[in-house]
């Protein structure tokens, strides 16, 4: 147990630990010219968590180590249940069918597709396939670190999926105002696509929350609705990492009774802390909706409340990241190859491609 009395010291100093170390990712993240490349202190915090794993580790005590874990194990799941705060149903409701059908058809697609590439083309180990899908077809880092404790993987299986997360959703976000400059906005017929439709598309099949922010804000003359759909798309796919990750526990569980015969009694492997994510979505639709007629000052005092929620919860899944990066080793590494690479790459491109002809489908039908 990290608390019991001969681990005691040495957990709380490991969670300090890690905790500094977020700060400076934290702070990292706000310089200039990393913030302009839209990269979250989570992906800062793990790349320095993977510094330390593979240069400093040996230079600290290692009763830190359970702090160390803690942080990436218990930590972690209180910070995806309170991830709920930055979403409403308000927001869901704003896109209406086409926003949820197009959020809908990439989140399983992209699944389906990487998981295949991963496990039956690329040779992939299961937990790896699963944790690269995951990042790509929800939302980034925060999806995979929500898979992390259904599929109990190892920490290097975590970053691997991260680092593909950060890879090809960063070339995402530098493609897509391109297209839409050279292509769509120029385009006639089924090329051409409306800014809100774009919105609808780039909320669909990007990666990260702040990548989706990003571009809109990179096409010169961008509309408004053009970046509201894309954020409440965006926040629509975010949402459904809750399902998402309830239907791959039952699969897992009826997987689990495959493997141990018939006399074997299923286990559902039901996240409760995906669960408690769309109360906290609940609780947070439900704020909204009494600021909406509150008085102005009490609105102010409640909007200002939720934000920093947000910051310290960007804060604590930072430190679950960083502490996950400080458990990864590059040796564990070896025999994947260009595996993850292939397998991430498969899926941006049916991101790209089939997220177009998804969106423009659903557009055209609902």
């Amino acid at each position: 147990m990290p608390f019991s009395k001969e681990k005691r010291q040495g957990t709380f100093s490991g969670i300090v630990f890690v905790a500094l170390v977020a700060a400076a990712a934290t702070f990292i993240a706000q310089l200039g010219p990393v913030s302009a490349l839209g990269i979250s202190p989570l992906v800062v915090g793990i790349v320095i968590g993977i510094f330390y794993a593979n240069t400093l580790h040996n230079k600290f005590p290692a009763e830190w180590e359970s702090g160390i874990v803690f942080s990436g194990k218990k930590i972690l799941r209180f910070a995806i249940v309170f991830y709920g705060f930055r979403i409403t149903f308000q927001q869901i409701a704003e896109v209406g069918m086409q926003g949820f059908m197009v959020s809908f058809l990439m989140l399983t697609s992209t699944m389906i597709v990487g998981i295949w590439l991963g496990t039956k083309v690329f040779r992939m180990d299961s937990d790896t396939s699963i944790l690269t899908a995951a990042g790509a077809s929800v939302c980034g880092a925060a999806a995979v670190l929500a898979t992390e404790p259904v599929l109990k993987a190892e920490e290097h299986k975590t970053a691997i999926a991260v680092s593909m997360v950060v890879l090809f959703g960063t070339i995402s976000m530098f493609l897509y105002p391109v297209l839409y400059s050279a292509i769509i906005q120029p385009a006639t017929g089924f090329l051409h696509m409306e800014p809100s439709t774009f919105g609808i598309y780039v909320g669909g099949t990007i990666h990260e929350v702040a990548q989706v922010v990003a571009v809109p804000a990179s096409v010169p003359g961008a509309p408004t609705d053009m970046s509201n759909a894309a954020v409440i798309v965006k926040m629509t796919r975010v949402i459904m990492i809750a399902p998402m990750l309830i239907v791959l526990g039952v699969i897992l569980g009826f997987m689990a009774k495959r493997k141990g015969g018939a006399s074997e009694k299923l286990k559902l492997v039901i996240p409760w802390f995906a669960v408690y994510f769309v109360g906290m979505a609940g609780v947070n639709s439900l704020i909204h909706n009494y600021t909406a007629t509150a008085p102005e000052h009490i609105a102010m005092m409640i909007k200002g409340i939720i934000e920093n929620v947000n910051v310290i919860d960007t804060f604590l899944l930072t430190m679950a990241m960083t502490a996950l990066g400080m458990g990864t080793r590059f040796a564990k590494f070896k025999g994947l190859g260009l595996a993850p690479i292939y397998t991430a790459g498969g899926m941006f491109i049916w991101l790209v491609v089939g997220g177009f002809v998804i969106t423009q489908w659903v557009v055209a039908t609902f």
